[in-house]
């Protein structure tokens, strides 16, 4: 699926990266927005600058409109409205309706009906604005002379798609604004780590700290490329809110420079909310991010390819064929294709458990294992398990022919299992770990070992517990 454009749109005349917590409305926060004052104070800024700009449309990307894992949501109708209620304040002391730019949501769609790209107004679940797009359009409300309405409205979701997807969708949101001839300013809602404190609501992570300090140098210069760098295992982590909502915006400038404003950065509550503007500076075809990072994953992805062992070669291959015509071939066949290499020993001639992990974009995207052999040799168990990660891993659609050039592939293979005394003769980094119970039906989990943000032995008995 590609996006190509000869031409420069100027139609997105700013942006913005703002947060969104509750307690900055004064209705909710009842004194509390006080504690973060420098937030406070930027959002004032920008809601001023937005107000002044007098655009046709608002387009605001938001984490908590309904998102779905293969498909971007666009709000449809001619209305919408919101309010605090679920934060405790009465509709009467806080609402807002908003009208939305129709002509514009239906360019949109129809820009992505056209690449097959998969967005639409399909799936309304709740037609209320939600609190990521509330708060932003407060700060510009507020900003307005008195009598003056808002300016139309397109509400977009994000996606447990990959960042080039949004980054994508954020360049037919550029191209509907040069189409319908829209002035158009863009914000990206989203709070950045919610794991910044130990007392914190959602508690700490090493990782939060980490991505807060990486998102704003990163988008306190505007070097939108870098954002696709961040690996998916470290955003869960930190459990960041607005990467993707930031990675549209930067579509949303593809090809353009831009004169960035750095405004305000802090999470004393745990949760961090950065604030950073974008104003467009001409034409840059050197800007050009998503075509960057395609070519520079493809000659990444060509040399995986070409260090594969056979135990990689032999998930993979299995996997196309599959995928592609339907057919989980033996590795002699693939053997005799001249598509695998000969055969080490101890793929044919041992049996063993395995596990299959299959990653996209630094993400996972299936794993399926056996903890012991349950085919005739290990090879036979790669292929079994290869087809399982794709197709039966429950917390995932099925792996779909399209993403088969984007996927990574890892092979892990099961010795036999050892009973130990206790968590002392466990190492994080060198030993997986099975527990299980006793009785009729026994439950059992099981986790591999060095895995991403599992860095305790507490922590690795904790998950293959929950995982029983």
């Amino acid at each position: 699926m590609e996006i190509r454009k000869k031409v420069h749109s100027m139609s997105i005349i700013f942006g913005a990266m703002v947060p969104h917590p509750p307690l900055i409305i004064p209705q909710v926060g009842k004194g509390e927005e006080a504690g973060i004052a420098d937030t406070v104070n930027a959002y004032k800024e920008v809601g001023r600058k937005v107000a002044e700009l007098e655009p046709d449309t608002i387009v605001i990307s938001t984490p908590h409109s309904v998102m779905y894992y293969d498909y971007f949501h666009i709000s449809p109708g001619a209305t919408a409205s919101g309010t605090f209620s679920r934060f405790g304040v009465s509709p009467s002391d806080w609402s807002m309706t908003v009208d939305y730019d129709e002509e514009f949501v239906q360019t949109l769609c129809g820009f992505a009906d056209e690449l097959s790209f998969p967005a639409g107004v399909a799936g309304e679940r709740d037609a209320a604005l939600d609190h990521a797009t509330l708060i932003p359009l407060h700060f510009v409300r507020e900003a307005l002379p008195e009598g003056s309405a808002l300016p139309k409205v397109v509400r977009v979701g994000l996606s447990g798609m990959p960042f080039s997807y949004h980054y994508m969708l954020g360049m037919l949101i550029q191209k509907a604004a040069l189409d319908l001839g829209r002035n158009v300013v863009y914000i990206a809602s989203g709070d950045l780590s919610h794991k910044l404190k130990k007392d914190g609501p959602y508690g700490f992570d090493a990782a939060g700290p980490e991505y807060d300090e990486r998102i704003m140098d990163v988008m306190g210069s505007a070097s939108f490329g870098e954002l696709f760098s961040f690996d998916g295992d470290f955003c869960d982590r930190a459990a960041e809110c607005g990467h993707r909502s930031f990675v549209m915006m930067a579509g949303a400038f593809d090809r353009t420079a831009v004169k960035v404003r750095k405004y305000s950065h802090e999470g004393p509550f745990g949760v961090g909310y950065g604030i950073c503007t974008y104003e467009p500076d001409g034409p840059d075809e050197t800007r050009n991010f998503l075509e960057q990072v395609e070519l520079a994953k493809a000659e990444k992805m060509a040399k995986l390819r070409a260090n594969e062992d056979a135990y990689i070669t032999l998930a993979r291959l299995t996997l196309e064929s599959y995928l592609e015509r339907g057919i989980s071939p033996s590795a002699e066949a693939l053997h005799e294709q001249g598509l695998l290499p000969e055969l080490p020993p101890e793929l044919t001639g041992t049996r063993a458990g395995c596990f299959v992990s299959l990653h996209k974009e630094g993400a996972l995207r299936g794993c399926i294992g056996t903890t012991g052999p349950t085919q005739d040799s290990l090879a036979d168990e790669i292929i079994r398990n290869a087809v399982n990660a794709a197709t039966e891993d429950p917390r995932f659609p099925r792996v779909e022919a399209h993403e088969l050039p984007d996927l990574v592939y890892s092979v892990d293979v099961l010795s036999e299992p050892e009973d130990i005394d206790g968590p002392d003769a466990l190492d994080v980094k060198k030993y997986g770990v099975i527990v299980s119970t006793k009785g009729f039906l026994p439950k059992r989990g099981l986790l591999l070992p060095d895995l991403a943000g599992v860095d305790t032995v507490e922590e690795q008995i904790a998950i293959a517990k929950k995982k029983a």
